[in-house]
């Protein structure tokens, strides 16, 4: 069922304390204030130079007949949905995050040319899947990558618990489908997650393999992550029983074997 977000006079303020929105607080004014954003209050939070902008998605910008993606890799332009709670995460993960997401539009833009506009590829999927839904789990405890290799969430979320805490674990929520979704309380989230182990700056590391074609080829390659696990995500998740049957974790699939994580 397609996911509806509520209207902003209607989102519950606290969703903006709790994980992972509480992660975003540099936007507050943006995600909680009593009005929506406008389009230059936006675009006045990019870096002095930057190409690209944020522009209303109207009949006259369709016109020119550019794919979403090529707009924005030919021109610029963000068409962007005023009034929108999707558009605006978008928005804010294009400023928290633009190597990313100049890393996924030119391999998108890279698979339009390959087959034209109207056929999904493999690699367009896994593309689009963490654009909506992505998340970046850096284990610096390779121990723990077995636990989630076997999907043993009580295990990783429970058994493990410290290491939501004591830096064993550090996890990026880029995905602005995710972060929507997490305007409706007690939602059970999960993110289509990439593995990192290592030190040093995982985000720009993802970036450079995305752009040099060594990531996100296939949707496979993408791990479930039950975000609602994670200690002071979800109310439910203090007691142990939640971790014996919560609907989010899911067993592995039969045959599911998950690629190698990258290295930094």
């Amino acid at each position: 069922m397609r996911y509806v977000a509520p209207a902003r006079e209607s989102v519950d303020p606290a969703v903006f304390g709790r994980p992972p929105l509480a992660g975003w607080g540099e936007f507050a004014e943006l995600l909680d204030g009593p009005q929506w954003p406008a389009l230059d209050a936006l675009n006045a939070r990019w870096p002095a130079g930057t190409r690209e902008r944020f522009v209303p998605q109207a009949p006259a910008l369709l016109a020119d007949g550019r794919h979403y993606e090529q707009r924005i890799a030919e021109t610029g332009a963000i068409a962007t949905r005023e009034r929108n709670w999707h558009d605006l995460f978008n928005a804010l993960a294009w400023l928290r995050h633009a190597p990313l997401k100049r890393a996924l539009n030119a391999q998108q833009v890279a698979e339009i040319a390959r087959v034209g506009p109207k056929i999904r590829t493999r690699p367009q999927c896994a593309l689009t899947h963490f654009d909506e839904a992505g998340v970046i789990l850096a284990l610096r405890d390779p121990t723990l990558l077995a636990l989630w290799d076997a999907h043993d969430w009580h295990g990783l979320f429970w058994r493990r618990r410290d290491a939501w805490r004591d830096g064993s674990l550090e996890l990026v929520v880029f995905g602005h489908a995710l972060l929507e979704h997490a305007l409706t309380p007690h939602r059970l989230l999960v993110g289509k997650a990439i593995a990192v182990i290592g030190e040093g700056p995982s985000c720009e590391r993802v970036a450079r393999a995305i752009a040099q074609r060594r990531l996100l080829r296939d949707p496979q390659e993408l791990r479930p992550l039950p975000l609602s696990g994670i200690p002071g995500w979800h109310e439910g998740n203090a007691s142990e029983a939640f971790h014996r049957s919560a609907p989010c974790y899911q067993p592995l699939r039969a045959g599911r074997v998950y690629p190698q994580p990258l290295l930094v």
